[in-house]
């Protein structure tokens, strides 16, 4: 699968791959297109080749097989700095697997020592997972496409001590207060996670919607003819339409004005008719 996907990116994205082993062979699938592809040896290793790369105008990365721990925080590396988004291949069986298999290999690999940041830092760069299966008849599909959406800390302590007269009404805002603060440190909810297409019955059936940050992200990296295409799939779906700041480029004002540049420099001059 991770071989056909790149006929659906575009040819002016340059794909930089990295392997273990030669699997993919996409220089000979795809002779046309800007393909390097590397793999570590006795002597180079995985992280050179992946610093190597990201000197040479990479647009996608692709990480054939996430089976080791190093693999992985090349992984996470591509997907942060090096390139427009990173593809890779795992064996997880469910989407909290993934993100904790991910999250072990890096503490495993010594890139973190925290398992939280180790785990924010694997949510961020998780966008969608394809889970492809294979039933006891030998069929392979995709079961369903999962959407990871990270969880924002937002602020949530209050100052309502100050309002209050008594000792024993400040001492429970407060006590509010550190209930909040104690809960985010143990319980605290990293991410959720949607499906946002299934296979039920022979048929593929579309759940949830995509979230509005990854929609305004895969537009920005479309051309018109996708884009217009994608605002008909999503309005026809899901009901979403397209917002105006897409309809004319510049995002309209309540008062009816919008935010396009002005136009500056000194005004044509008139010409006097012609008698």
């Amino acid at each position: 699968m991770l071989m056909a996907m790149i006929e659906n990116i575009y040819e002016t994205m340059n794909l930089r791959i990295t392997e273990t082993a030669f699997e993919l062979h996409l220089r000979k699938i795809y002779p046309t297109r800007n393909i390097l592809s590397m793999r570590e040896t006795e002597t180079i290793s995985g992280q050179a080749c992946l610093d190597v790369q990201k000197k040479t105008d990479g647009s996608v990365n692709i990480i054939g097989e996430v089976a080791t721990d190093p693999v992985a925080s090349w992984m996470i590396q591509s997907a942060q700095v090096a390139s427009k988004f990173t593809l890779f291949t795992h064996h997880a069986k469910t989407f909290p697997d993934l993100v904790t298999a991910l999250r072990n290999s890096m503490l495993r690999a010594g890139v973190f020592k925290s398992e939280k940041t180790a785990e924010e830092q694997v949510v961020q760069v998780l966008n969608f997972d394809i889970h492809l299966v294979k039933d006891f008849r030998g069929r392979r599909y995709i079961e369903r496409i999962t959407e990871c959406i990270p969880v924002e800390d937002k602020n949530e302590y209050t100052y309502d001590y100050r309002k209050e007269k008594t000792m024993e009404g400040k001492i429970e805002k407060f006590m509010d207060n550190a209930t909040i603060y104690f809960s985010k440190s143990t319980n605290r909810e990293l991410y959720k996670y949607v499906n946002i297409l299934e296979y039920h019955d022979g048929v593929y059936v579309l759940t949830n919607p995509i979230s509005e940050n990854n929609i305004r992200e895969m537009r920005n990296n479309m051309d018109d003819a996708d884009i217009e295409k994608f605002d008909e799939f999503l309005e026809r779906n899901w009901g979403i339409k397209k917002p105006k700041e897409y309809v004319t480029g510049y995002e309209e004002k309540p008062d009816g004005s919008t935010n396009a540049p002005k136009k500056r420099g000194r005004k044509p001059k008139i010409q006097p008719a012609q008698a």
